[in-house]
């Protein structure tokens, strides 16, 4: 479906323009990740090469722009290419929101200076890092490329390998189950977890947009798809 998006993009300038600039917020977005992580767990002093601030600035105006130029494509074409203006500014509002994620465990990482540690959660946090980067990853290479089975294999790693493990973790340190962990530490595990979680589900929705209609963008695919009719005129 989204090989057909990507399609139309490539037949207006102002569309190919938009999804180019958002395809660069995905890019800006994996390095903010990559820096702010090793700010928080693999550094004591929190400094890092990158203005994670101004970059997200740069996210954010990306996001007015591709809105923008979506808006001024729909107001001279008309209707007839509604749903995939619709589904790129969905996206768009995702990755964005992934921007934010990032900056707040930075923010976290200036809090807590010291390299974060997550004692007996340790291990299962590591686990749920690679998880988070590799979902990442694929994410960004099935919208690109509308690669609807990289997007089916990224909505299965979140669901199974991602959402549980975060909460898990989380409940684990409120609940008093795990003991080896200082007040600041806990705090700043179970912040760090839930900002893990919410970069894995906007990875996830972007990459439901490759194999939904606009209408389940987020949603879990179903076995009868709509018709192609549902997602992209006739006329595109």
């Amino acid at each position: 479906m989204w090989k057909k998006i990507i399609s139309v993009f490539k037949k207006d300038n102002l569309y190919q323009q938009a999804f180019d600039e958002a395809c660069e917020m995905l890019e800006t977005d994996g390095k903010m990740y990559v820096a702010s992580v090793e700010s928080l767990r693999h550094s004591d002093t929190a400094k890092i090469d990158l203005d994670i601030y101004g970059l997200d600035k740069e996210v954010n105006r990306s996001e007015r722009d591709v809105r923008k130029m979506v808006m001024k494509h729909l107001m001279l074409s008309g209707d007839t290419q509604l749903n995939s203006g619709l589904a790129l500014v969905s996206v768009v509002i995702d990755i964005e929101r992934i921007g934010d994620y990032t900056k707040n465990i930075y923010d976290l990482a200036r809090s807590h200076p010291k390299r974060l540690q997550a004692g007996s959660l340790e291990g299962k946090l590591q686990e749920v890092e690679a998880h988070i980067a590799q979902v990442f990853e694929h994410a960004t290479i099935a919208f690109k490329d509308g690669n609807e089975d990289i997007a089916r294999q990224v909505m299965e790693e979140y669901k199974e390998e991602i959402s549980t493990d975060c909460d898990d973790m989380a409940d684990d340190i409120i609940t008093g189950k795990v003991s080896d962990l200082d007040a600041p530490e806990a705090a700043a595990v179970v912040l760090y977890a839930r900002f893990l979680k919410r970069i894995g589900s906007h990875s996830r929705n972007i990459a439901t947009s490759i194999v939904n209609p606009f209408h389940r963008i987020g949603y879990q695919e179903e076995k009868k798809q709509e018709s192609e009719t549902d997602f992209i005129s006739p006329a595109e």
